[in-house]
């Protein structure tokens, strides 16, 4: 199986080499866990260190903020947008009032990502964040049923794809926010963070034999950098 790695340090050596290709990826953690570095560093190192094109799709900041809140990392994000091998895209489901005219919406949100990932021949996607489609679609099944949707029409696309996803630090029996993205994707994990320690599991990985431990992590200038030799108790997320 071919492997995507996945630009996180350490975090490579807990699932065997990294992400399978073409596979979709849900990343979630409650605030301040890391999770839109994790999304960034994914994209980011694939086009620095891979040569790997990526796109990286927000739904909750615009694009000036992303590339200040980066800065932290000196990641080169305008060399690399400059180069062709990454783009930003802002997703907008604007005013939309009904369920039908919300998928009307994402199909053709949908279509402009596929344009814009054919356009750079991006390998790897990320979208940040799924939780704020719970801001324009209040229904809980109507909301289901879009996510479900949205996540398997995403995987047509054809990327490695990293979806992030708000849980609470503290919550370790729950993986998405709204209970149905963690069953449409190939794999979880979530990352916590309960001051001052910070841990990261992996629930599942289609295809890895990954493991099954949980892990420290720490954000440093290089972004998220997993310690794969020190693991932690779940006494440590209370």
């Amino acid at each position: 199986m071919q492997r995507i790695p996945s630009g996180i340090i350490g975090l490579d050596e807990l699932i065997e080499g990294g992400f399978p290709e073409g596979s979709s990826i849900l990343l979630s953690g409650g605030p301040g866990a890391g999770k839109t570095i994790g999304a960034m560093q994914f994209i980011y190192e694939g086009a620095r260190t891979y040569g790997e094109p990526g796109l990286y799709v927000t739904l909750e900041s615009n694009l000036k903020d992303i590339t200040w809140n980066m800065q932290r990392f000196n990641w080169d994000i305008k060399s690399m947008q400059e180069k062709n091998l990454m783009k930003i895209y802002r997703l907008n489901l604007g005013n939309v009032k009904n369920a039908e005219a919300m998928e009307e919406q994402i199909q053709r949100e949908l279509e402009i990502i596929a344009r814009m990932v054919d356009s750079i021949g991006a390998k790897r996607l990320a979208i940040d964040s799924t939780t704020s489609f719970g801001v324009w679609i209040s229904d809980p099944g109507t909301l289901r049923h879009i996510l479900f949707e949205f996540v398997n029409k995403l995987k047509d696309i054809g990327c490695t794809t990293i979806l992030t996803s708000e849980i609470a630090n503290e919550d370790k029996n729950k993986f998405s926010a709204f209970g149905v993205e963690e069953f449409v994707v190939d794999g979880v994990i979530a990352l916590y963070f309960v001051p001052p320690n910070r841990s990261i599991f992996i629930r599942k990985m289609r295809g890895t034999n990954h493991n099954k431990a949980i892990h420290a992590y720490d954000i440093t200038d290089k972004g998220i950098e997993v310690r794969p030799r020190d693991e932690m108790l779940w006494s440590s997320l209370r």
